[in-house]
């Protein structure tokens, strides 16, 4: 993909590359790229907050958490990551104590936060067929540790409300393309998993609980399709702020104006991403990937901070650039990750 930039774009876009940058939300996966990621980094002015995640995959996990220490002893200044735990111990009495050993562990090895999957809601399940939900109170003394230790909870709980729409009602083609290449995440019909908004109010009630908790709310916290009613939650709960993980093809079908005025208003709140995904274990691939990489920055850059126009991922559409004020643009790639993760 080549970007057709006007001059003065070039120039804009050309310092905003050199501006330090964090993306808050990638995964390195199981397999080591360090120097690949690390060139791109560095000629990008980039941090890469590396992602663990699924609980109910614990060996696939593991091997997450082992690549992850790797590549951020190698690389400190360029990535950093999270941790997440197990879940297929679920049932087992010493549950709590070995999932809190599991982060400290983590901790220990410079992670800087803790992440729950949507494995919790719409997989795990209890004996009598249940699923278990983020606020089950088993979960309280394990955010309470994250609390104690001043980390951040990142939290991927729910899917697009599209997840639960019939195929050709779904507005985004990257969600249409998704839920067609994996089926058996695509909840329509399916009245037995819990609602996207049984999801999003467990998720809420995390926060009412443990109000002094720090808790990022990955992909825009599944309200990407109604910015309105994420605002309603950023006025009631101070201790949340979302990433873009993901989303931002969700922002571009939206009116821009209404959009432009939303990430303005909530400018401290909201955190630059991507959800670049490495776990392919052939090295040619995983290059392939991060060469796509420089064009996702690029495009992004171009969205956020200019009037460029450009076509939205549907590849008909063709929207304006947002052209946010410098300042927001700083917090948006830089400044409110800081705040949000301690120690990145």
């Amino acid at each position: 993909m080549v970007f057709n930039v006007l001059k003065q774009d070039a120039e804009l876009v050309s310092h905003l590359s050199r501006m330090p940058k964090i993306d808050s939300h990638a995964h390195l996966g199981r397999y080591y790229s360090g120097k690949p990621l690390y060139r791109l980094l560095e000629s990008l002015n980039v941090k890469w907050l590396s992602v663990c995640w699924g609980g109910t995959r614990w060996q696939e996990l593991k091997q997450q958490i082992d690549t992850a220490r790797k590549i951020h002893a190698d690389f400190p200044d360029r990535v950093t990551w999270a941790t997440s735990f197990n879940l297929d111990n679920w049932e087992n009495p010493d549950w709590e104590n070995k999932t809190i050993e599991t982060i400290g562990e983590g901790f220990e090895s410079g992670a800087i936060g803790v992440k729950v999957w949507k494995d919790i809601g719409m997989c795990l399940k209890e004996p009598d067929g249940s699923y278990v939900m983020i606020d089950d109170p088993r979960f309280d003394h394990v955010f309470d540790f994250v609390e104690k230790r001043e980390k951040t909870l990142i939290a991927h709980i729910g899917e697009p409300k599209s997840c639960w729409l019939p195929m050709d009602s779904i507005k985004v083609a990257g969600d249409r393309e998704y839920y067609s290449m994996h089926p058996e995440e695509h909840c329509y019909g399916k009245s037995e998993i819990p609602s996207h908004s049984k999801l999003v109010k467990a998720m809420d009630r995390v926060l009412e609980k443990h109000p002094r908790l720090r808790v990022v709310r990955c992909h825009l916290a599944s309200l990407e399709s109604d910015i309105d009613k994420l605002a309603e939650r950023f006025v009631r709960y101070p201790n949340f702020a979302v990433d873009l993980a993901a989303r931002i093809g969700h922002l571009q079908v939206q009116d821009q104006q209404k959009v432009r005025n939303f990430l303005i208003q909530f400018q401290d709140r909201i955190l630059y991403a991507t959800d670049i995904d490495l776990d392919v274990a052939n090295q040619t691939a995983r290059e392939e990937k991060l060469r796509k990489a420089r064009d996702i920055y690029i495009s992004d850059l171009i969205y956020f901070a200019t009037n460029r126009e450009m076509k939205v991922p549907d590849g008909k559409t063709v929207i304006p650039g947002l052209s946010l004020p410098p300042k927001i643009i700083e917090k948006l790639f830089y400044k409110n990750a800081l705040h949000w993760y301690q120690g990145i």
